[in-house]
């Protein structure tokens, strides 16, 4: 079984290699075949030359540029169609969640799971973040229980693991943005894919590109639309 791991990357010149040099050791470790994918996003600070750098060292990393910024979920679609792999998997390049949660995820596919999810919000999870986001967080999902009765405790973290036959749904999703990540799963989850959560050790560190009260407003937003364009 081979796994593609893609790592979406915008402006983190200070953490790329250090990342991808921890990617690659724990990839390794499983002894699973791997590809390590930079899913690099219009990077203003020499993030693409860094990353081309690394990609010409090894054949098992590419890398794929965008002149401008697409957005998170293009982003992924764009380099999501040129992976090989038949287990998907992201997480974000600041490695906000223990990398060791991974070996899980792919278990978890290998036992029937379509989709397998890191989440912040069961009992055994680790969590360390600003309170004022663990509220929004549990504010933004809460909300989505409520419209879409999901079972899906935490649509939004940044570890997401996925069989290779749910490409389409992962490719069907419209949003460009932060929302793709709950967009897919609630579209998965209507398709009555079998999806797991696993608790993860994450900690937010003190670099996150989510503004508290703009990005809330904008996700609660679109949950309602997606609500009603599925009505």
């Amino acid at each position: 079984m081979k796994i593609s791991i893609i790592l979406p990357i915008y402006n983190e010149v200070e953490i790329i290699e250090k990342s991808l040099m921890k990617t690659e050791e724990f990839i390794k470790s499983t002894n699973y075949d791997y590809e390590i994918i930079l899913a690099e996003d219009g990077s203003k600070d020499g993030s693409d030359k860094i990353c081309e750098k690394l990609a010409s060292r090894k054949k098992r990393i590419k890398h794929f540029h965008s002149d401008n910024r697409l957005g998170r979920g293009r982003a992924l679609k764009k380099v999501l169609v040129k992976t090989t792999g038949d287990v998907l998997i992201y997480f974000d390049a600041d490695l906000a969640t223990d990398i060791s949660s991974v070996r899980e995820l792919i278990k978890e596919i290998e036992m029937g799971y379509d989709v397998s999810i890191g989440s912040r919000l069961l009992p055994k999870s680790n969590v360390e973040r600003l309170f004022a986001r663990e509220i929004a967080s549990r504010g933004y999902n809460l909300l989505a229980r409520f419209l879409f009765h999901t079972e899906i405790k935490d649509l939004q973290c940044g570890l997401k693991a996925f069989r290779r036959s749910t490409l389409p749904i992962l490719l069907s999703a419209n949003d460009n943005y932060w929302f793709w990540d709950s967009e897919i799963l609630i579209m998965a989850e209507k398709e009555n894919l079998k999806i797991s959560e696993i608790p993860v050790k994450w900690n937010e560190g003190n670099k996150s590109k989510v503004n508290i009260l703009k990005d809330s407003i904008v996700m609660g937003l679109k949950l309602l639309r997606l609500k009603i364009k599925l009505i």
